[in-house]
Formats: structure tokens, sequence, C-alpha cells
């Protein structure tokens, strides 16, 4: 098959189809977290990844690498879990310099009483309109996309 220089039609549908789905799906999603008075999805994110995390700690290059946060947003967030209690710095040892991030007890109790909002929206915006083996399929197809 040639390779094109230029996307067809259906790829750039495609394209198109999966940044309003991510824009609509986000601001949802969002919104819900919002109502329910808990804070944005972008706490989840670093507050999940720490708390799976072998020894439920990262260096923040490695949140970076594992969120779609940008450095910039990941250094304020940082700071802003830290001081809410939610996160801690600790030395990273082997040199001195650097730190880890690590999430606290009341880090676990936030994202876990997050989880609780954030899956009912999930279910209501996603799985509400895909059965189980759509939703298999668009994961397949989207995983092509990543890999």
């Amino acid at each position: 098959m040639p390779e094109r220089t230029t996307p067809s039609d259906a790829v750039t549908e495609a394209w198109i189809g999966i940044m309003r789905a991510q824009q609509k799906l986000l601001l949802a999603i969002e919104a819900d977290l919002k109502q329910a008075g808990m804070p944005p999805l972008g706490w989840y994110d670093v507050l999940w990844e720490l708390v799976r995390a072998p020894d439920s700690r990262l260096r923040p290059f490695e949140i970076e690498e594992r969120t779609l946060l940008a450095q910039y947003n990941l250094s304020r967030l940082i700071d802003r879990l830290e001081r809410e209690g939610l996160v801690g710095r600790e030395t990273f040892a082997e040199d001195g310099r650097g730190r880890w991030v690590v999430v606290t007890d009341a880090g676990r109790a936030l994202r876990e009483r997050m989880w609780v909002v954030y899956s009912k929206a999930i279910e209501r915006h996603v799985g509400s309109k895909l059965d189980d083996t759509s939703a298999k399929a668009l994961a397949g197809l989207l995983k092509n996309l990543s890999a």
C-alpha cells in the first residue's frame, strides 16, 4: 500500500470525531466533579498514578510521562496538592538532589471519594452509550493510535 501524504476524508473525519468526543467528554466529567464539590480531574490523575506506583511515589518527570499534564502545569499542581496535604516530597536517597512525590493518606482518601463520582460519570457519559462489545472495539482502535 503506497504511503499517503495527506489524510483521506475518512481519516480526517475520524480525527475530528476523536477530538470532539474527547473535548465533550472531558467537559462533562469535569462538570460532574465540580457539581459534586470535587477538585478537577488533573488532581485525580496525579493521585491515581501515585497510588498505583511502587511505594506510592514517583519523581515529577515520571508523573508527567504517565499523565497528560504539561511540566509547567504539573509543577504548580504538585505544589497545590502538597499545600492541601495530599502529597509530600521526599529527597531522592541515591543522589540527594531529586525529589520523590509521595501520596499521603489524605490523598488516597480524596482519590477514593473522587472515584465514586468519576466512575459514575464515565458510566453516564460513555458506558450508557456503548455496550461492552462496542467499548472493546473502540478501545482496540484507540490502542492502535497510541502504539
